[in-house]
């Protein structure tokens, strides 16, 4: 049969794609899904792209821009959770998608299972180390605090420290439940680090009262966290009742069981300190008085000699030496009779005197200023004349002591010694000028003109020795080796001879 003759109705691609639309928005016009978020995507139109899925399928979602800011919870990539909408399609790209008004987190095990998560993490980045704990100031001058203005939280906080230690506090109304309550608690904690047109506080103290973990689920967030382990601010923790645990607990300073226990932990109780301070002054003073006691009967003891008897004596010739002391007004009188009878002339004609001789000097800048120059250049004359002079001077002392200094190699006896003599000295280094200033066997020691050598005198005085025979050793204990001593003969003490006449 012809295309053109068949019964079945024609659709453009739009009206088909349109008319599936409807047909999945009005058959699954609510619905309600479990499953885990998978990849999660924040549009900066703020809308939130994300997928649910379980270990079979995928369904694409979208959560509108005003939907999440009506969340209670920021959807992450790996939650449980149940979510409420409607099923539709995009014709564009041909595909269906679940359109989320409300998700929640799939009961109490999903929100353990992530809290134990971020607390595994945090802690292993340290936020949770006891080193990084500070003490708290301990009378705070002003305290912040972040928690809803309305409820009991605020008035019990106040209530407990108005009643123990009155200080100026500075409230910060934050949202405690929801979706925006972590952005404005982070918001605060920031604030009142880095505000200004106000006191920054000395304590912060964050607060809230109880409810379940889906109520307290703010204060689980990464940023209130990570806001709070960066706070230079010491801060105090009063989430929830004594068995509610939430991860900003671990990272503040100090968490208190309740607001209540968080306003008796800011500040101390005013009565007991004020009796402490009066009893430690008690105590100062009675100590005090029993020092002092212990030294006046010490004192006493002593028994040291009345004032009276001590000053009497020395006041006694201090008013006798007094009474000895001339009348001021008599003093006065022949004081005047003196410089009267000296004739001292008028003030006045000195100083017109001296002013006469000083003009007379003719000191004025011109005057003074040629003098300065003719003083100058005598002096540069007179310091050329003297170094012209000592130069002179230098010169001839040099010359006569480079005469001097060829005389005396002249005269010196190493002259004497380079021509072929010889001096002798005796053991006790004196020079031996004669023939009988030394004994026969006797040591002594010859200088040269290249060094010296020790030599013992044969023979006595005026006698000359034999000549050894040629054919005759001499014997072992006469030899004497040529390194240490020498035999004398009668030439070495003709030199000692000529060497007297030299000295």
């Amino acid at each position: 049969m012809p295309d053109n003759l068949s019964n079945t109705p024609e659709y453009s691609v739009s009206e088909l794609a349109f008319s599936l639309k409807r047909t999945v928005e009005e058959t699954f016009g609510h619905v309600r899904v479990r499953g885990e978020l998978g990849r999660v995507t924040i549009a900066k139109s703020g809308h939130c792209y994300l997928d649910i899925k379980d270990d079979k399928a995928v369904i694409n979602s979208i959560v509108w821009k005003g939907v999440m800011s009506r969340l209670s919870m920021r959807p992450e990539e790996g939650m449980e959770v149940v979510c409420e909408g409607k099923l539709s399609t995009y014709p564009g790209r041909s595909n269906y998608q679940l359109i989320i008004e409300k998700m929640e987190l799939a009961g109490a095990g999903a929100l353990m299972a992530l809290f134990e998560k971020r607390k595994q993490m945090f802690a292993a980045e340290g936020l949770f180390d006891s080193d990084r704990k500070r003490e708290l100031p301990f009378i705070p001058k002003t305290i912040g605090v972040v928690t809803s203005p309305t409820g009991a939280v605020i008035r019990d906080i106040l209530h407990r420290i108005m009643d123990r230690y009155p200080s100026h506090v500075l409230v910060w109304p934050v949202l405690v439940q929801g979706d925006k309550a972590a952005d404005q608690i982070t918001q605060a904690i920031n604030g009142f680090n880095h505000g200004d047109g106000f006191p920054r506080p000395d304590l912060l103290i964050v607060a809230r009262g109880g409810g379940s973990m889906e109520d307290l689920w703010c204060f689980n967030e990464e940023k209130v966290v990570r806001a709070a382990a960066e706070s230079k601010i010491p801060i105090i923790s009063a989430i929830g009742h004594e068995t509610d645990w939430t991860l900003i607990d671990f990272v503040v300073d100090y968490r208190a069981p309740t607001p209540t226990g968080a306003g008796e932990k800011a500040v101390p109780v005013r009565e007991d300190w004020l009796e402490t301070v009066s009893d430690y002054g008690t105590r100062l003073t009675r100590g005090l008085k029993r020092n002092l006691n212990e030294k006046k009967t010490a004192l006493s003891a002593a028994r040291l000699p009345k004032l009276e008897g001590v000053v009497g004596v020395p006041r006694q010739r201090l008013d006798l030496a007094v009474a000895r002391l001339p009348r001021p007004d008599r003093l006065f009188e022949k004081a005047s009779q003196k410089l009267a009878a000296q004739r001292v002339p008028d003030p006045r004609r000195i100083i017109e005197a001296k002013g006469a001789q000083l003009n007379a000097l003719r000191l004025r800048p011109d005057s003074i200023r040629l003098n300065i120059d003719g003083k100058r250049r005598t002096l540069a004359q007179e310091t050329r004349t003297a170094n012209s002079a000592i130069q002179n001077i230098l010169q001839k002392q040099s010359a006569h002591l480079s005469r001097a200094g060829k005389l005396l190699d002249a005269y010196s006896y190493q002259g004497v010694l380079e021509r072929g003599y010889a001096l002798v000295q005796n053991k006790d280094g004196d020079v031996v000028r004669s023939k009988d200033g030394v004994d026969a066997s006797e040591l002594v020691s010859l200088t040269f003109a290249d060094g010296s050598r020790g030599a013992i005198i044969d023979g006595e005085a005026g006698v000359t020795p034999p000549k050894a025979s040629p054919s005759k050793k001499a014997s072992p204990k006469k030899t004497v080796k040529p390194s240490t001593k020498t035999t004398i003969k009668t030439k070495t003490k003709t030199t000692a001879n000529n060497q007297q006449d030299l000295f």
